[in-house]
């Protein structure tokens, strides 16, 4: 098997450095804002569906310590990759290499107060296949999403919390299943600037629930609006987030 080439990249201002696959699925800010909207606290068991290469959980167990870690990850170099970056920043992480449709006795004898998932983003009957096959098992999969919260909700132990971020069009899909299964689902939206379109959520939801739905006040990612300068302009309650490993507090 030809090694996966990788590059060592930097998340929350550097506090994690992260090893990731140079051509394949390669993360961005939102494992880090999925990390942020977790309300894990120390001692809990945590665990993340589709780890990939761990950024999401490892951000979580910088900002929160304690945490009793398990990822799942379908794909054998990314898990390796998990291991390896968990072990590299000081984090005590176990990475199961399983598909979520056929979870290992292991994990189906367990229960967890919180687990996090990052489900890929297309429905592949309506774009198109991406050419790296671990970029495509990432964005498309061969799971249903509802599903994904189905598996999620059967994990979880009572009270516990799913908390996931998806693309908006997947809203109807992800609320049904959510509600069907879960319930106190709260959804908050996220724009790129003020008064666009929210293009991504982050939904939570608890198992148990019976709270009212809350569709809260969008996160806007970025000030202004429009791009004016070289550089990033994220709005400092996103800075504070991806630079400085703060919390998402818009869920109360």
């Amino acid at each position: 098997m030809t090694p996966v080439q990788t590059t060592a990249d930097k998340f929350l201002g550097g506090r994690l450095t992260l090893l990731q696959p140079r051509d394949g699925y390669r993360a961005g800010v939102d494992p880090v804002l999925l990390a942020a909207a977790c309300p894990a606290q120390s001692g809990e068991r945590v665990l993340e569906l589709g780890c990939g290469a761990g950024a999401a959980i490892l951000c979580l167990a910088a900002r929160v310590g304690g945490l009793h870690l398990t990822g799942v990850e379908i794909q054998p170099d990314y898990a390796d990759l998990a291991r390896r970056n968990a072990e590299a920043n000081a984090v005590t992480l176990r990475v199961v290499t399983a598909d979520l449709a056929q979870l290992p006795a292991e994990i189906r004898q367990e229960q967890f107060d919180q687990i996090i998932a990052n489900p890929p983003y297309f429905e592949r009957s309506s774009s198109t296949p991406a050419r790296d096959p671990g970029r495509e098992t990432a964005q498309a999969g061969a799971l249903a999403l509802h599903q994904w919260i189905t598996v999620a909700a059967s994990r979880l132990a009572p009270g516990g919390q799913l908390t996931l971020i998806q693309r908006s069009e997947r809203l109807p899909e992800a609320l049904a299943a959510a509600e069907s299964v879960l319930g106190s689902t709260l959804i908050l939206p996220i724009s790129a600037r003020p008064g666009r379109a929210s293009d991504r959520f982050i939904l939570r939801a608890r198992k148990g629930g019976r709270a009212a739905f809350r569709l809260l006040a969008p996160l806007v990612m970025h000030a202004g609006d429009r791009h004016t300068r070289d550089g990033d302009s994220y709005s400092a309650e996103v800075t504070e987030i991806l630079r400085g490993g703060a919390g998402l507090t818009r869920f109360g």
